[in-house]
C-alpha cells in the first residue's frame, strides 16, 4: 500500500492528465441554454448532450441540473470518464466505432449510434454476451450529400435488417436509425434528408399492438435540431451549444 501523500498526489496526476487531455478550456455549461432546449424537446425528443473533448468538470455541472445522458466520439475518452464519473450515466456512443474497440465499452454503454455493418453488428453481440447484456444499437443511414459521412445507404439497410444472420444475433437489440444530414445552410436540403430517413424509420421499424414502442430516430445536432424534430427525430445530438465550440489542438 502507498502512503497517503503518494496516493494523493498519483491521483492528483492521473486528474491531471485526464483533463488535459479532454478539456480545451474550463468553460461552464450555458445553463440557460440548456433550459431552452429542455424546455423545447420535453414530450417530443431526449437530449443527448455531446461531451466530447470536455472536462468531467462540465459534464458534472449537467449532471448536477438533473441530465443524464450524454454522448462520446471516442472510446479511449469514454471508458475514461466511465470511470471517473456517476454510474447512472447513460452513455452513447456516436462516432464510428471499429469493431477491435468495442470490448471496452461493451460492459457500460446505454446505446451505440452509428452500427453500418453486419461485421461490427457480430462484434457488438459478441462482446455483449460476455459481459451478460443486450446492448441496443441504432444502424447508420447515409442521407447527406457529403462524402466524408459514413452509413448504410436504402439498398443495405434493407438487405441488413431483413438478413438472418441479424436475426439470429440474440445480445443486440436494433432500435432504430441515425443519420447525419449535410453540413448546410440550405434548410430545405436538410429537411429532404430527414424526411427521407424518417420514412425509413416508419418503413422498417413500424408501431404494432405488439411492439407499441416507437423506434428510435436519431437525427439533429447543435446546428439543425430544430429541422430534424418537427419531422420526426425523437433523439437529438447536441453539443456546441451547450458546452461551447470545441478546440481539438490539445
Amino acid at each position: 500500500m502507498c502512503g497517503t501523500r503518494v496516493c494523493t498526489f498519483f491521483i492528483s496526476r492521473l486528474y491531471k492528465t485526464f483533463t488535459c487531455t479532454f478539456s480545451d478550456s474550463s468553460m461552464s455549461i450555458n445553463k440557460e441554454k440548456y433550459s431552452e432546449i429542455i424546455n423545447e424537446l420535453k414530450g417530443k425528443a431526449t437530449l443527448v448532450a455531446v461531451s466530447k473533448t470536455k472536462p468531467v468538470e462540465d459534464i458534472l455541472e449537467l449532471y448536477n441540473l438533473g441530465h443524464r445522458d450524454f454522448g462520446e466520439n471516442y472510446v479511449q475518452e469514454l471508458t475514461q470518464k466511465y470511470e471517473q464519473l456517476p454510474k447512472d450515466i447513460r452513455w452513447h456512443f456516436i462516432g464510428h466505432l471499429q469493431s477491435n474497440k468495442v470490448k471496452y465499452i461493451a460492459p457500460f454503454v446505454h446505446l451505440i449510434h452509428g452500427v453500418d455493418s453486419f461485421n461490427l453488428l457480430r462484434e457488438i453481440n459478441k462482446q455483449a454476451a460476455k459481459n451478460s447484456r443486450v446492448i441496443d444499437c441504432l444502424l447508420q443511414v447515409y442521407i447527406a450529400r457529403e462524402e466524408t459521412k459514413f452509413g448504410l445507404d436504402g439498398y443495405e439497410l434493407n438487405e441488413l435488417i431483413g438478413s438472418l444472420p441479424v436475426q439470429q444475433l440474440t445480445n443486440i437489440r436494433i432500435t432504430g436509425l441515425m443519420g447525419m444530414a449535410s453540413f448546410s445552410n440550405d434548410s430545405d436540403l436538410v429537411r429532404s434528408e430527414f424526411k427521407y430517413l424518417k420514412a425509413l424509420v416508419d418503413k422498417h421499424f413500424p408501431s404494432t399492438t405488439n411492439n407499441p414502442q416507437p423506434a428510435t430516430l436519431s437525427m439533429g445536432m447543435s446546428a439543425d435540431y430544430r429541422i430534424a424534430v418537427e419531422e420526426g427525430s425523437n433523439l437529438v445530438r447536441i453539443g456546441s451549444l451547450l458546452f461551447g465550440e470545441r478546440n481539438y489542438s490539445h
